[in-house]
């Protein structure tokens, strides 16, 4: 099994309160979170990263434990290595691209140098074709190039696992188009999970082995994403 989350808790705004309930297993290397607004995908993306505490419940990757509340477990987000990118891809607008995917490599808070030269970020700068923005900051290249810096960010720490949330929701149909094929190959070739946040059909058809289906902060229920699009059967 390579994802197995049971997750709740509540939450409370003023006078109103959400409960989530959210429990699927799945063995697919790519599966989908997928719901209408206020669904509460994201607040389950942020309990799996361990950025938000559940009440109660357990996460486990490929039979690792992440956070089981009954048994006293509950990893940093730095232990649990899962990488999150989130829908604005929050870089730091004061660095550079290089700078940008060498900070997730600092121990501490200090910024990397403007020439700070590692293997590690060479190696990405030229996987995701920004070798020749490294030296721009983030308000000099456009949407697409912000994202391959955003997840070249995550994926230079050797994550287990990679989170995203609604990641072309910014982008334009084509380039969102590009970049679904860009990450499906990525995924493929590393073998990395990933957990993707999506209302896009678009990002289903192409991304998704098994889709987890949200509606009021529960799970309504899980599809394998070739049954999801199957032809209805015709009766002879």
């Amino acid at each position: 099994m390579v994802w197995d989350v049971a997750l709740r808790r509540q939450l409370r705004h003023d006078n109103t309160r959400f409960a989530l309930n959210v429990q699927f297993t799945s063995a697919a290397q790519r599966v989908v979170l997928h719901g209408s607004s206020g669904a509460g995908k994201t607040q389950t993306l942020r309990m799996i990263a361990g950025i938000s505490p559940p009440d109660k419940g357990r996460v486990a990757l490929r039979g690792r434990v992440l956070c089981d509340t009954s048994a006293g477990i509950s990893l940093t987000p730095q232990q649990r290595r899962l990488a999150y990118v989130f829908q604005d891809y929050a870089l730091f607008p004061h660095l550079t691209v290089r700078q940008n995917i060498a900070f997730a490599l600092n121990a501490g808070w200090r910024n990397p140098s403007a020439k700070v030269q590692d293997g590690r970020v060479d190696h990405w700068l030229r996987s995701f074709r920004l070798q020749a923005h490294a030296s721009h900051y983030p308000h000099q290249i456009s949407g697409g190039q912000r994202q391959r810096t955003a997840l070249a960010r995550t994926l230079v720490t050797q994550p287990a696992a990679l989170l995203l949330d609604e990641p072309f929701a910014a982008l334009d149909k084509h380039l969102r188009h590009s970049l679904r094929q860009e990450l499906k190959e990525l995924q493929t070739e590393l073998k990395l999970p990933m957990l993707l946040i999506t209302h896009d059909d678009d990002d289903i058809a192409c991304l998704a082995e098994d889709v987890v289906h949200l509606d009021a902060g529960s799970v309504t229920n899980v599809t394998n994403s070739a049954n999801l699009y199957a032809s209805p059967t015709e009766d002879n």
